[in-house]
């Protein structure tokens, strides 16, 4: 049995169900091949104060020391994030919380033979303390921002650097993240590919569909600029026969509620604000097209979430996108992130529309199971080398 301590603040938990879904969709994959045990340890920045007037803060509070989801036990150490300065100490915070927790865990149930880290910085930066302080090899999953932003900056592009030379192997979510990784200095040699499946039983198209009066097109994401959603409602400008959903919350809410007013398309906008995980295959298998208007991505879990409810998608040619988006059965990809050309590229889809059934054809070549074979492979490697 190859037993795996998984370190990472992507990771849901009771407070925060949807964080991190996808970290945790892989490591239940991983556990379900019946040889590997899987005990997670996921950090949340220290806060006193529960009342939902403190927004995300107040669910770091709430997170529950311990918890237990889908059969693995995850722990919630605290750690020191304070303003400003958390970017450059939050490494050291939170690896001084990771080990307190790591050691007890081993006290209480024997040790690991393997670290696996998700996310470069500063979560892998603490994670290799952490498997120093225990003596043990260590793999780092590079997810997006942690590769294609935070190394802008000298002192963390020197910490992750360091971290991805101490790793016995590092994963990326798609080509594009390797490349950077490469381009910035880490060795080629102990880089590896395993891209994110997709749940073919959870996201799947409806039995029965309906043919919307309009076009609908969906957005899905947390509701910050990075994401795009103003994009689509500019966009949405330009489509009179249109009609958008957004499904999700966060600190644009309001700005974008006043968009769409301001551009005279709130008739034609609906806010769905945070959408349970499992909740979304209804609204993708309702819609015409997903627009997918971000600014960064590793790999986008929402681009093949859509296209397994047979939903074509509308996305921005960034980082491991082109990577989904590589047949025309699922969709198109936008060169210009702006509203004027998501509008063209909405009108092309619609021009053409791809057979849902060879969407959703497309969307099953992402299963899970390569990617858990390949991670398997990669962490017994490792743990050889302890």
């Amino acid at each position: 049995m190859l037993r795996v301590l998984t370190v990472t603040t992507l990771y849901p938990s009771l407070a925060r169900p949807h964080h991190g879904v996808f970290v945790e969709n892989r490591m239940r994959r991983l556990v379900a091949r019946g040889d590997v045990s899987v005990r997670v340890i996921a950090p949340v920045p220290w806060f006193p104060f529960t009342n939902e007037r403190f927004g995300e803060y107040a669910q770091f509070a709430a997170t529950p020391r311990r918890e237990t989801r889908h059969g693995i036990v995850i722990d919630h150490p605290r750690y020191a994030l304070p303003p400003k300065i958390g970017m450059n100490i939050a490494p050291d915070t939170m690896a001084r919380a990771m080990i307190g927790a790591a050691e007890k865990i081993v006290a209480e149930e024997g040790p690991f033979d393997v670290v696996d880290a998700h996310y470069f910085y500063p979560d892998g930066v603490a994670a290799a303390a952490l498997a120093r302080r225990l003596q043990l090899p260590m793999t780092v999953t590079a997810r997006g921002t942690d590769i294609n932003l935070i190394p802008e900056y000298d002192r963390p592009r020197a910490r992750i650097l360091a971290t991805a030379d101490q790793a016995a192997a590092s994963i990326t979510v798609c080509a594009a993240l390797r490349d950077e990784m490469i381009a910035i200095g880490a060795d080629a040699e102990k880089i590896r590919v395993l891209r994110n499946g997709v749940d073919l039983d959870v996201f799947h198209p409806p039995a029965e569909r309906a043919p919307n009066a309009r076009k609908k097109l969906v957005s899905v994401g947390h509701l910050i600029e990075r994401k795009g959603h103003h994009l689509v409602i500019e966009a949405l400008a330009d489509l009179p026969d249109c009609e958008l959903e957004i499904a999700g919350d966060g600190p644009d809410f309001a700005a974008l509620q006043r968009l769409a007013e301001d551009l005279g398309v709130a008739d034609r906008t609906t806010f769905l604000g945070r959408v349970p995980h499992e909740d979304l295959a209804g609204i993708y298998g309702r819609a015409d097209a997903m627009v997918l208007a971000s600014s960064r991505e590793g790999w986008a879990n929402v681009l093949l979430e859509a296209m397994a409810c047979g939903t074509p998608v509308i996305a921005t040619a960034i980082w491991g996108t082109p990577e989904v988006v590589a047949a025309p059965e699922a969709g198109v990809l936008v060169e210009e992130r702006s509203g004027p050309a998501i509008a063209a590229k909405a009108r092309e889809l619609f021009a053409a529309p791809p057979d849902r059934a060879a969407t959703r054809a497309y969307a099953e070549t992402f299963s899970w199971d390569a990617t858990i074979d390949g991670l398997y492979e990669t962490l017994t490697a490792a743990a050889g080398k302890r």
